[in-house]
């Protein structure tokens, strides 16, 4: 197993319900192509804090590869939503390709 997944898994000891590090330990999986471990980690962000919405592009993406389309054309829209709460313009703009993409 790679060392970063390894400092991660430590890191998250101590605080588990932490989002950033929980996401970055979802994209360690990715990378080592183990989508399913990616997923529990991302859902858990979404569980713990629907307004991390770093969570939502990534998860979608990975239901894509998974060929969940119906359930990534709705977490697109809840992290549209979620964004433009936040004000974040960039992410919304990134959600919604992602979700023209998948739907048109």
């Amino acid at each position: 197993m790679n060392e970063r997944i390894e400092k991660l898994k430590r890191f998250l000891e101590q605080s588990p319900d932490d989002c950033f590090l929980n996401h970055a330990l979802a994209l360690e999986w990715i990378k080592l192509n183990d989508d399913q471990q990616a997923r529990i980690l991302f859902e858990r962000n979404l569980h713990h804090d629907p307004g991390y919405i770093a969570t939502y592009y990534h998860l979608g993406k990975l239901l894509e590869r998974m060929g969940e389309n119906d359930r990534a054309v709705l977490l697109y829209e809840q992290g549209m939503t979620e964004a433009k709460k936040a004000g974040d313009q960039h992410t919304y703009n990134e959600l919604q390709a992602a979700y023209e993409d998948l739907v048109y």
